[in-house]
């Protein structure tokens, strides 16, 4: 697992790279929307996938990859690599920094590798299961100082989640005092709790690539998550990631009652 993860953090460096000399000339890209006007994909997203996906397939050719853009291809080592090559698009396109190169890698859907590049502000995330996380190299752990009313939490919402639903998590957390954030990249905002600048963050359906890097990240670095579903990584799921003193009580007050679209 070490020759992947050192192969991984590369990696997240050479795709952060690109991307950014993408942002840095974002007025010039091709951009189109998938399902509605807030959800885009620009050709940056797609060149920076596929060159993850060529680096992969070159170095780990028995591995699987499943990325946003691309979809899933099977392999047979029983790894998957979880990509996001822009975690983020809509910061991205409209000229901010807070965006980035997701990469995961799973076994039996269970996160063992995580990187997450923030190449504007030159971040470099990493953690391997059973060896820690990091931010640049230094060590770095959950909150141990900050709950939910003392700190700040990330959350995140779609399409597919009704807006009373973002209503309710919102005045749930407002009401006990807390305060929130959603900057538009929950890959971001998962690296965040690592790092101890966010309590938790909590999200009623995500992806797996915008979710597997970071929950290796807070796993290693103290904190608890809300198992994704190993049998089905193409299928959204409900995230709930958080310090473990602020874990119970932020499950029950970012829990949805009405339906998913």
């Amino acid at each position: 697992m070490a020759d992947r993860f050192a192969f991984a953090k590369e990696l997240a460096e050479a795709a952060g790279l690109l991307a950014l000399d993408f942002f840095q000339r974002r007025d010039a890209l091709a951009v189109e929307t998938k399902r509605h006007a807030q959800d885009l994909v620009s050709e940056a997203d797609r060149s920076v996938e596929t060159l993850i996906r060529e680096r992969i397939a070159k170095a780990f050719p028995k591995d699987g990859i499943l990325g946003e853009e691309f979809g899933l291809e099977p392999g047979s080592s029983g790894l998957t690599w979880v990509i996001d090559p822009i975690d983020g698009t809509s910061p991205f396109l409209n000229g901010m920094p807070n965006w980035c190169v997701s990469i995961g890698v799973s076994l039996g859907g269970e996160p063992v590798i995580g990187v997450i590049a923030a190449p504007c502000h030159r971040e470099l995330y990493a953690a391997m299961r059973g060896g820690g996380a990091t931010l640049n190299g230094a060590p770095i752990r959950v909150t141990d100082t900050l709950d939910l009313r003392s700190g700040v939490v990330g959350l995140g919402s779609n399409d597919r989640v009704p807006p009373s639903a973002v209503a309710g998590m919102i005045g749930n957390i407002l009401e006990i005092g807390g305060g929130f954030i959603r900057n538009g990249s929950g890959a971001l905002m998962l690296a965040y709790v690592a790092a101890g600048r966010l309590v938790g963050y909590a999200e009623p359906s995500m992806n797996a690539w915008d979710c597997m890097a970071g929950h290796c990240l807070i796993l290693e670095a103290g904190g608890k998550v809300l198992p994704f579903p190993g049998d089905a990584l193409t299928t959204p799921a409900r995230i709930l990631a958080a310090t473990p003193g602020s874990f119970d009580e932020l499950d029950r007050l970012s829990a949805v009652s009405v339906p998913l679209r």
